[in-house]
């Protein structure tokens, strides 16, 4: 496949917008045409990803990479209640095993305010990226190369992240363990799972209790094409009082 025949990616607008209450300009359309373009063709030689396929891209890599931090979106939250999610304010983020760049790189389009560490322990995938996000034309997204923990003991990267991301990583204790190490007091983990069961969360609980932190919700969902199931678990690093909560 080259580009001359490379498929187009499906508008969904209307999905967005009733599933989202958010919709792509025509610049950040353009942006996930040529993501999808650069990812279908490294993963000639990088494995990134078996989802190829133009609405299955959409669905399983833009729409559910979106939908995690949906609370986010311009529309979605009040700017009047919540400042800090103002586009005048700079939030940092991080997508801890970013593989093919999902979730972080929607993320980075979708939100130009938000900038977007892209970390992952994979030289080739690091390498891969360094050459997406400038030909994305992204100013807000940076990558980094290591492990979570490894990086969470850098004073650069220590408790300096308010969101943090994490799909297809590992075990929910492991994705908690990774996270909320680099994340501020009042921070936000968002992990992306499948299915999600009272056994899991459980063991959740059990494991983030010494790491200061909390389950704050789970929002369990299906994909608005293939009726997949999916759930997000959002953690909150604990804040002492005076600290001021990403919601």
């Amino acid at each position: 496949m080259n580009q001359m025949t490379m498929p187009v990616l499906p508008q969904m607008n209307e999905l967005w917008q009733k599933t989202l209450n958010w919709q792509p300009d025509e610049s950040q359309q353009q942006q996930f045409q040529r993501l999808y373009e650069l990812v279908v063709e490294g993963n000639r030689s990088l494995n990134l990803t078996r989802i190829t396929e133009p609405m299955e891209f959409w669905e399983k890599h833009l729409w559910d990479s979106l939908r995690g931090i949906a609370r986010l979106l311009p529309a979605n939250h009040n700017s009047a209640e919540n400042p800090e999610l103002s586009a005048e304010s700079v939030l940092k983020a991080i997508d801890i095993g970013t593989g093919g760049g999902f979730p972080g790189l929607p993320i980075a389009i979708a939100l130009p305010h938000l900038s977007v560490t892209l970390l992952d322990s994979t030289r080739k995938k690091i390498t891969f990226l360094e050459t997406v996000v400038p030909s994305l034309g992204i100013e807000n997204a940076a990558t980094l190369l290591g492990r979570a923990d490894e990086i969470a003991r850098v004073p650069q990267h220590k408790q300096a992240y308010d969101l943090a991301v994490l799909r297809a990583v590992g075990a929910a204790p492991l994705c908690a363990k990774c996270a909320l190490p680099l994340l501020k007091n009042g921070g936000l983990a968002v992990l992306y799972r499948g299915n999600w069961t009272a056994e899991e969360e459980t063991e959740l609980q059990r494991a983030i209790e010494h790491l200061g932190g909390k389950v704050e919700s789970v929002e369990a969902f299906t994909t608005p094409t293939s009726q997949g199931a999916r759930h997000c678990v959002y953690l909150r690093k604990v804040a002492r009082q005076f600290d001021r909560p990403v919601r």
